[in-house]
């Protein structure tokens, strides 16, 4: 074991996000243009073996928890082999996925089997006309067969589905959503439009707050807090009759920085130490250059030793990053 990872605000990082490719088989209109973006060359995103060699100096460091991300980590040739070299990594503790869900009744054998733990399904509609305006695809009935799959095997426990709340489109299905919640075993969470939209057209006006989804859903099924554990993200609601939970990710309208212990690495091995990041920390030329472990732990140090505070996405000047959330990594 190595000294804990600390930034320079004395927070310990104990989270990484991995992000394994930039592609992605959807156009989600937060996310993407609808003619999609160009994608990096196949020799400028990390190999399986870089992306574990860095997962176990992180892991090293204390950062227990990772998370295989993407554009959309299925489309990832053989992503069992990745989630098989990184669960046996003694030090990481927690290793799940984020997916859209289109590829994943395919593969879901084949990464529990290979030690995923956990699994987030993107889904922003429940009604196939409105999943094809929002995702720009036809994929609704596959991506609720990847739910029903994952469901099947006890060992993805909790499944989360997470649904980006816009003004004037995601009212109309919050209590669906809800409904969801109670009578299948997966937390719903609800996650705030961010500026990171490909298009560049976001704006405050688009965003719904996560306020105003729980006094929907709570005036047909009441809800009472559980809280949020340290370092995480999500509030925790749970119905009042006992029959399910829901969450609520507020990134616009209720930062949790302070409590922010995470940080990414993009699929071309850029250090992210925060989503809002506009420097990022190259990995890549080091792996390949023949960087020993201690080189590599002196520059992960420095860049998470400055480690922004918070973001300013509600400050005049807030100047996005140069990339979206697909070439990021969710």
């Amino acid at each position: 074991m190595l000294e804990p990872l600390i930034d320079g605000h004395g927070r310990a990082i104990g989270d990484v996000r991995i992000s394994v490719t930039d592609r992605c088989n959807f156009r989600c209109q937060y996310c993407m243009p609808a003619e999609g973006l160009p994608w990096l060359e196949r020799s400028a995103v990390l190999t399986y073996e870089e992306i574990e060699r860095v997962v176990a100096l992180l892991a090293a460091m204390g950062v227990h928890d990772v998370r295989l991300t993407g554009g959309e980590p299925l489309v990832r040739r053989e992503l069992w082999r990745l989630v098989a070299r990184l669960s046996a990594l003694p030090e990481v503790h927690d290793l799940s996925l984020t997916t859209n869900g289109y590829l994943l009744e395919r593969q879901v054998e084949q990464l529990v089997a290979a030690g995923l733990k956990r699994v987030n399904v993107s889904l922003d509609s429940l009604a196939q006309d409105r999943f094809f305006a929002m995702t720009r695809r036809d994929s609704l009935g596959a991506v609720l067969a990847g739910l029903e799959a994952a469901e099947r095997h006890p060992e993805l426990r909790p499944i989360k589905v997470n649904a980006v709340a816009l003004k004037n489109f995601t009212e109309a299905e919050v209590v669906a959503f809800a409904e969801l919640a109670r009578r299948k075993p997966y937390e719903v969470r609800f996650i705030e439009f961010m500026p990171l939209d490909g298009d560049r057209n976001w704006d405050q006006s688009q965003v719904l707050p996560n306020a105003e989804v729980r006094r929907l859903i709570g005036a047909v099924h009441p809800l009472e807090e559980i809280g949020r554990a340290r370092s995480g993200t999500a509030r925790r609601y749970r119905f009042a009759d006992g029959q399910g939970e829901i969450g609520f990710i507020s990134p616009v309208t209720e930062p949790f920085c302070g409590d922010c212990n995470r940080i990414r690495l993009t699929s071309d091995g850029k250090l992210r130490t925060c989503l809002f990041s506009v420097n990022e920390t190259d990995l890549r030329a080091p792996l390949r250059e023949g960087a020993s472990d201690a080189e590599l732990e002196r520059i992960v140090r420095d860049a998470v030793w400055h480690k922004e505070l918070k973001h300013h996405v509600n400050e005049p000047g807030f100047v996005p990053p140069a990339r979206s959330m697909s070439q990021i990594g969710g």
